[in-house]
């Protein structure tokens, strides 16, 4: 079974690794090893890699006396993640299906990935399998949508103006954000969670208008809004957005959690 279908192109991954990995997923790093208690001479895997912000970042942590391993589904992130750090170990794979042996790794990581897969308990049940025992496996998720200071207040707008599909087609990024139904996939996936770590960290955008577009045009939402809906949801973001402006850059709250599990 496979849990990840889409695909991109070669330019958007390279869009994803200049943009959005420095606005966004670079701030989650540190959260993510932290957690899992990444250290010198581990073996450690990084499931959905994207362009290897967090594997790039453990084969820091573990040194020469380590190995890192960073699995995509998506040739062109790999390409762009080879691009950056071609002395590390980049694999295709599906997170359904890891091509690994049991107990492998003392570390598996996965950084805002879970959401896209179609069957994530699967997913989990594939970290369970591959890490030894006493082993740690680190999930990041975003938290749900009514935590989120600025995406709640913003996304609830919006869909005044675009109607309640808007939610749902915003919504991606906050399925998996309540921490006891995740509790409980992990269960069913012979996961024991050993801890929840909340925390908040940052995305950046240029402006409210870029933080905007950047948002609808990401999502089929881009090609439902009439023009004069977009103008209306551009001027009301302003008031809800603006202040959270920091010098010459808007910086968004997220609030999220990295999830510790050790396989049962």
């Amino acid at each position: 079974m496979v849990t990840e279908t889409f695909r991109i192109t070669r330019e958007q991954a390279e869009l994803y690794e200049e943009r959005f990995v420095p606005a966004l997923f670079r701030n989650w790093v540190d959260p993510v090893l932290d957690g899992a208690g990444v250290r010198t001479g581990q073996r450690v895997l990084d499931v959905a890699c994207g362009t290897g912000v967090v594997a790039r970042n453990a084969a820091d942590r573990v040194g020469g006396t380590g190995s890192v391993i960073g699995l995509d589904v998506n040739p062109a992130m790999l390409e762009v993640a080879r691009n950056v750090r071609p002395e590390l170990d980049w694999r295709t794979g599906d997170a359904a299906d890891l091509p690994f042996d049991d107990d492998d790794f003392d570390v598996v990581t996965c950084q805002a990935a879970l959401m896209f897969f179609p069957d994530p308990t699967a997913a989990l049940r594939e970290m369970a399998r591959v890490t030894r025992p006493g082993g740690v496996v680190a999930v990041q998720v975003f938290s749900a949508l009514p935590k989120q200071p600025a995406y709640g207040p913003w996304i609830a707008m919006v869909a005044e103006h675009a109607g309640p599909g808007a939610t749902q087609m915003l919504g991606t990024y906050w399925v998996h954000g309540d921490a006891d139904a995740l509790r409980a996939r992990c269960a069913d996936a012979g996961l024991r969670v050993t801890a929840v770590q909340e925390h908040i960290r940052p995305a950046y955008f240029a402006s409210v208008e870029a933080m905007v577009l950047t948002e609808v045009n990401s999502t089929p939402l881009a090609d439902r809004l009439k023009p004069s809906e977009l103008q209306r949801i551009l001027a009301e973001s302003a008031p809800i957005l603006g202040h959270f402006r920091t010098g010459d850059h808007l910086e968004i709250p997220l609030a999220g959690h990295v999830l510790v599990a050790t396989p049962t």
